[in-house]
């Protein structure tokens, strides 16, 4: 009997909306008009824009750096938040399990033990008979789920699972270009201590040459003054760079699961970190299909669809069966050997008449949260192709301001050392030798920020793109399952 209505459970209609994930834009591109790379100047390599190419699952290795890979092996394999994320999955799954539980008979086995008391008249008084009754037995119940509520229920379990599964995906992405961002925070950071330290080094020289002149009678000692005041106020601009350095190592140990303490990260460096020239950037319609969050968020749709369902079903009848086989006695020795055994078979019908309008306003609230779901679902799509249009926008802005920094460095070097021998031989006023300085120093640090900006932009791209986590998603559920 069971088994019959099981079958029809498992095949009947479940109400409530079936879900189909929201279609793919038909989007050829993320701005308004195309994006082109320009050069970014003599010495630094020109990048290229490779439209429909899908990003490759350790996209870090782009960079050339050994030291970036083993980074980044350490990060991923002892990150706490991965681990976190690993765990809210499992317990997701097993919720799903829990879930399934509702398709099937529930069997339970009942005993109980039980003294009582009868009163008995007769002529010598009003006895009392004291006896034991204990009893044991199996019951089964089940609930043959005619209208789908328990499997929308799974549904939306289900749909949650997945959510978590890519809120574990988005946590590698997170984690995998942070850490790659911080690494080039440390080369950043050591490109501007070395400009920094050519600065200071020119300041000095500056100050040699005043101090000569005024020795010679062709400086005031205001000069002298003048020089040693630029020398300190450049040899400030030091601490804070060495500041943003500090805070780059430590926040990459962090993501790597590691105390400062305790690990140091390597000292990255521009002349060991090659940026990448061929940049992939996947079509709209593929994004939507590879980035964490816009997945997570279409699951987030699914169990919202399903939720509707649920509610649902509990304006409908619910249907259950149950059966039981109980053996009674006065003593534990008999209870198995006599004919005191009592079965029974029971169905029930539980169908809503009146709840105050509760059910009814259940359900629209399911419906109303799924219009709000579905809203924060094309939020986070727009969202996404948005910052894939601002870091598409940043490289080409970056290449451009890199050439113009390098060429106002280059006139900028050539117009401070042709001032400082002008100034050598009486030709030049200090306030030139100055003013060169001072836009030698403003083009040193603008070139090196520049440079460093496009490090950052072109891994930041990578991470808009999705970054290409599905191959280690597979790794660790193979690694989960052993």
């Amino acid at each position: 009997m069971f088994a019959g209505v099981a079958a029809v459970s498992l095949t009947g209609c479940a109400v409530g909306p079936n879900f189909t994930r929201p279609e793919a834009p038909s989007d050829q591109g993320y701005t308004a008009t195309s994006v082109e790379l320009p050069s970014a100047g003599k010495s630094d390599v020109r990048q290229t824009l490779a439209p429909g190419e899908a990003v490759v699952a350790k996209w870090w290795a782009l960079f050339e750096s050994t030291a970036l890979d083993e980074v980044l092996t350490i990060a991923i394999a002892g990150s706490p938040t991965l681990e976190a994320a690993n765990a809210t999955l499992a317990q997701s799954e097993q919720l799903v399990v829990a879930a399934r539980g509702a398709l099937y008979p529930q069997a339970d086995i009942n005993a109980s033990a039980a003294r009582q008391t009868a009163t008995v008249l007769s002529s010598v008084g009003v006895p009392h008979l004291i006896t034991d009754v204990y009893s044991v037995g199996p019951s089964v119940s089940f609930n043959p789920d005619v209208f789908g509520g328990s499997r929308r229920a799974i549904e939306q379990q289900t749909a949650l699972a997945d959510y978590q599964r890519y809120q574990l995906a988005a946590a590698y992405l997170t984690l995998s270009g942070n850490a790659v961002i911080q690494a080039i925070n440390i080369a950043a950071a050591r490109e501007q201590i070395q400009a920094v330290a050519e600065i200071i080094a020119i300041d000095r020289r500056n100050l040699e040459l005043v101090q000569i002149a005024e020795e010679a009678g062709k400086a005031a000692h205001v000069d002298v003054l003048n020089a040693q005041s630029q020398l300190a106020s450049d040899e400030a601009l030091l601490p804070p760079v060495r500041q943003q350095l500090s805070i780059a190592r430590h926040a990459l140990s962090v993501l790597a699961g590691k105390s400062p303490h305790d690990w140091t990260p390597p000292d990255f460096d521009f002349s060991v970190l090659k940026l990448p020239t061929e940049i992939p950037v996947s079509l709209p319609s593929s994004l939507v299909r590879e980035r964490p969050d816009i997945l997570a968020s279409e699951e987030q749709l699914h169990a919202a669809s399903a939720a509707i369902g649920v509610a649902t079903a509990q304006l409908y009848p619910s249907i259950t069966l149950s059966a039981s086989w109980t053996e009674q006695s006065a003593s534990l020795g008999q209870l198995f050997s006599g004919p005191s055994g009592l079965w029974s078979i029971v169905a029930t019908l539980a169908a809503p008449i009146f709840h105050g309008g509760t059910l009814e306003a259940q359900r629209q609230a399911a419906l109303d949260a799924y219009s709000a779901q579905l809203a924060t679902y094309r939020a986070t799509v727009l969202l996404a192709f948005g910052q894939v249009a601002d870091t598409l926008r940043a490289l080409q802005h970056d290449a451009e301001a890199l050439a113009a920094q390098q060429a106002a460095l280059a006139t900028a070097q050539a117009s401070l050392e042709l001032t400082q021998e002008s100034y050598a031989e009486g030709q030049a006023s200090f306030l030139q030798l100055l003013q060169a300085q001072r836009l030698f120093q403003q083009a040193r640090l603008g070139y090196a920020k520049a440079k460093g900006q496009r490090y950052l932009d072109t891994a930041q791209l990578f991470v808009a793109m999705g970054g290409a986590w599905k191959s280690w998603m597979e790794q660790n559920a193979a690694s989960a399952a052993r």
